[in-house]
């Protein structure tokens, strides 16, 4: 089993870039597969990006070449890195981990789950 704990969300301005984190304590970071999801408010949870153990990502088209999921493992932490973003990225941003190998796009593949962090971008 796995905690996973998200930081780094905040208030910023479109085009502006920003960090999240995501500590994991618990069991063998190494061996899960991190995915990152974000909920706006009254929609549906939707997958952002997902890093395998092994290293494989996968990204959403709406953050390709803007968003850049990467993990140290040594540090049991995973990263979203988030540029140009834009109002539509406003959305509390959850990271999740799952046992399963290779990258994971669907929230149902996650078995462990953050409380989430909140991230506004302003026009």
């Amino acid at each position: 089993q796995v905690q996973l704990v998200e930081s780094g969300g905040g208030l910023v301005q479109a085009g502006d870039s920003l960090r999240l984190s995501c500590a994991a304590f618990g069991r063998s970071f190494n061996m899960y597969t991190i995915g990152w999801f974000r909920q706006a408010s009254g929609k549906e949870r939707e997958f952002v990006a997902t890093i395998s153990w092994s290293g494989p990502k996968r990204y959403a088209d709406s953050v390709k070449d803007r968003f850049t999921i990467s993990r140290d493992n040594p540090k049991n932490t995973a990263y979203l890195e988030m540029t140009s973003l834009k109002p539509e990225d406003t959305a509390n941003y959850y990271c999740a981990g799952t046992s399963k190998p290779g990258p994971a796009s669907r929230s149902d593949e996650y078995a462990y789950w953050g409380q989430g962090t909140q991230v506004t971008v302003s026009s």
